[in-house]
């Protein structure tokens, strides 16, 4: 009989992820990271970075357990398994987890952030996977497979077998967004439209409704982490990489909280829709 894991609710306090991402080297030729690194937040729930050297993009991933099923949350920037080999790490840490949590069956679902390159580009190498299923990003296929195109301003779970996620359309940098909200670890995935970087805005009102929703839906929950997709700013307040760096020493941690989130409204709301870019210690929103 297949023992059922008990997903409760996360801790009011936040579980240090305690991870030195890696960052890149000063040669890129002579790169020695690996191609993705792994951190085991918990038994049942991993972060992935790809590496700077394979892209510069170096997009951060999310693999989440449930009973029936697990989810990975975008398949990064790179196509190519040779260079990027997600499905042999993501088989890998599946197998590992079935070893310990034994299934006849499991399943994979590959859901999105949002339809950027940078986000989708290893889609197809779970096009041929058993038991997998892989949404597309775009407007059409992800809205409509979550239940949010006829309503956006709803919210709606998604069920992996006694893990529930709750899933928020959050619009503005990219039509498709959508955020991604984990109440057994209390991790909130904000993809690109929240993370300690520069924000592209694609469309105002829809940016400003989604930050605001997105602060008051953490002011109502135990949200014990804010993690976006990549890091782009170094420590210093105000300060980024330039795009396309491939070594970044001084990053500043991935994670944020929700007092971010109402910093960034409160920023938000501040810029008034003015277009340019608007620097902050956090953060640059670009509009």
């Amino acid at each position: 009989m297949e023992r059922q894991i008990a997903f409760g609710r996360c801790e009011s306090e936040a579980r240090a992820l305690g991870v030195d991402w890696i960052h890149g080297s000063p040669s890129a030729k002579h790169n020695t990271d690996p191609d993705i690194q792994v951190h085991a937040y918990d038994e049942h729930t991993f972060i992935l970075r790809q590496n700077k050297a394979v892209h510069y993009e170096a997009p951060f991933l999310f693999l989440l357990f449930g009973n029936e099923r697990a989810v990975l949350v975008d398949t990064g920037a790179t196509e190519e398994a040779e260079h990027f080999p997600l499905r042999r790490v993501v088989d890998g840490l599946i197998d590992t987890w079935r070893a310990a949590h034994p299934r006849e069956r499991y399943r994979l679902l590959v859901l999105h952030t949002h339809g950027h390159a940078d986000h989708v580009a290893g889609d197809g190498q779970f096009a041929d996977r058993p038991d997998t299923e892989v949404v597309g990003a775009g407007l059409d296929e992800a809205w409509a497979f979550l239940g949010l195109a006829a309503d956006p301003d709803r919210t709606v779970r998604l069920d992996l077998g006694g893990r529930e996620l709750e899933c928020l359309a959050t619009p503005g940098h990219h039509e498709a967004a959508v955020t991604y909200y984990d109440p057994h670890t209390g991790i909130l995935l904000t993809g690109d439209t929240v993370y300690r970087g520069r924000l592209y805005v694609d469309r105002w009102d829809d940016f400003r409704r989604s930050i605001h929703r997105l602060a008051d839906f953490a002011g109502s929950r135990a949200v014990t982490h804010v993690l976006g997709c990549h890091i782009e700013m170094t420590t210093t307040p105000g300060r980024d990489y330039p795009v396309r760096t491939t070594y970044q020493p001084d990053e500043p941690p991935l994670e944020m909280t929700g007092e971010h989130l109402r910093l960034l409204r409160d920023a938000v709301d501040d810029i008034a829709g003015r277009p340019g870019t608007h620097v902050y210690d956090e953060f640059i929103i670009s509009n």
